[in-house]
């Protein structure tokens, strides 16, 4: 039996490297699906477990099909051209401008539709902006990236991990403002400023100060009222406690076939564009998380977790924020959210500590590329534009933004009581 977890952990952590670090350039999702295949394959896990670890994830596969086909209707629609276009002309010529109204575009965009929003729908418009101002597009590029995991727990449809962590048994909204309001304003200030601090360099060059205005198309409105509805949609839904892949799938498809219907285009074309390699990444995720809870962790960390709380809160309340926003890098934040989701179940610990615990799996993923779903997606977006961003080019930004943000919000948390 012990051989059995050992290889189980073996194969786990293999795999995972390989996701964080793309030996050979060969892309993520391969590496995790090797991992759950490889479980499967060699007895390790029963077929019954990783098909159950894959439905795990049936509300996240839905959330993400939506969020792509919005994404996806909205570029082939010129809608990113033509926030672009509006975004340059407003900035007027000044870089740090245009990096401003890009990070509160993502500070929106994040709040009411979810960090992978931020990813799959800002981050293309943002490329755009910056071919169009002729302007170097890594520190706008990274504002996405920061901002989607920054502002990721403004309210509880930010950042679908939120509902992950909390099982279905989310705060009212009310209580939710009153424990994550100051924390996120926090969190969401800091991360610029140091942003900003860190890029001052790239940020003082020039960008163009006009450029020809794009009349937005018929399928363009379309496709914005479609983000609109859509923004509004799922805030409902997460006001009454219920899972968002559904009605985010039926959004994307119904504003997919409707925008289509308008501009008259075979849809077909949309589905073709998408990035659908990150349905077995997620997939392989769920599966590598199943095998791994098999092996008693989950109990572990429970009894860890309880015996702490019962002899200090306020320090295991800290203590398991911080953890878990560095173990989120080592492992992910989804696979770390339902971990701790567990754990949490099973110990019983006072709200300080889940809500710390939030908190690490939100901001945690800020240092590092591969931290968070929402980065993983931002980076085939920008691989798609011709930009890439290593491992360290990323840590080198995220090793200092994330933790300034964690302490500043974890303390924050604290004296929201």
């Amino acid at each position: 039996m012990i051989f059995h977890h050992e290889a189980i952990w073996a194969i786990a952590i293999l795999a995972t490297a390989g996701v964080i670090i793309r030996p050979f350039r060969v892309p993520e999702r391969v590496w995790a699906a090797i991992g759950a295949v490889l479980l499967v394959l060699t007895g390790l896990i029963p077929l019954s477990m990783a098909g159950a670890g894959l439905l795990k994830g049936g509300d996240v596969y839905l959330f993400l099909i939506g969020m792509m086909l919005l994404s996806e209707t909205a570029r082939a629609n010129g809608l990113f051209d033509w926030i672009a276009t509006w975004a340059v002309n407003h900035a007027a010529g000044s870089t740090v401008k245009l990096f401003t109204l890009v990070y509160l575009a993502g500070v929106v965009v994040t709040t009411f539709m979810s960090n992978d929003a931020t990813a799959v729908v800002l981050t293309p418009a943002v490329f755009a902006a910056a071919t169009k101002a002729k302007a170097d597009p890594l520190p706008l590029l990274f504002a996405c990236a920061l901002v989607a995991n920054a502002a990721s727990f403004v309210l509880p449809v930010s950042n679908p991990a939120n509902l992950v962590l909390y099982d279905g048994a989310l705060p009212a909204l009310g209580s939710w403002m009153v424990s994550f309001a100051l924390p996120s304003l926090l969190a969401i200030v800091t991360t610029y400023l140091v942003l900003r601090r860190m890029e001052r360099t790239h940020l003082r060059r020039e960008c163009a100060a006009q450029v020809e205005t794009i009349p937005l198309t018929l399928g363009g409105k379309a496709a914005f009222g479609g983000i609109v509805l859509t923004a509004l949609l799922l805030v409902t839904v997460s006001a009454f406690d219920r899972p968002l892949g559904l009605p985010t799938a039926i959004a994307g498809i119904g504003t997919a076939l409707g925008v289509s219907a308008l501009a008259g285009r075979s849809p077909i074309a949309l589905v073709r564009d998408i990035s659908w390699g990150v349905l077995p990444l997620v997939g392989g995720l769920f599966v590598l998380v199943a095998a791994v809870e098999s092996t008693g962790l989950v109990g572990e960390i429970a009894r860890l977790l309880q015996h702490t709380a019962n002899a200090n809160p306020v320090t295991a309340a800290w203590g398991a924020g911080t953890l878990l926003a560095f173990i989120s890098n080592i492992m992910n934040n989804l696979p770390a959210g339902l971990i701790a989701s567990e754990a949490v179940a099973q110990a019983h610990v006072p709200r300080l500590v889940t809500d710390n615990l939030l908190i690490g799996v939100d901001l945690g993923p800020n240092l590092s590329v591969t931290g968070s779903l929402a980065t993983i997606l931002w980076l085939q977006v920008i691989r798609r534009g011709g930009e890439d961003v290593g491992f360290l080019q990323f840590l080198k930004i995220g090793a200092v933004a994330m933790p300034v943000a964690l302490f500043t919000a974890l303390g924050a948390r604290f004296l929201a009581g």
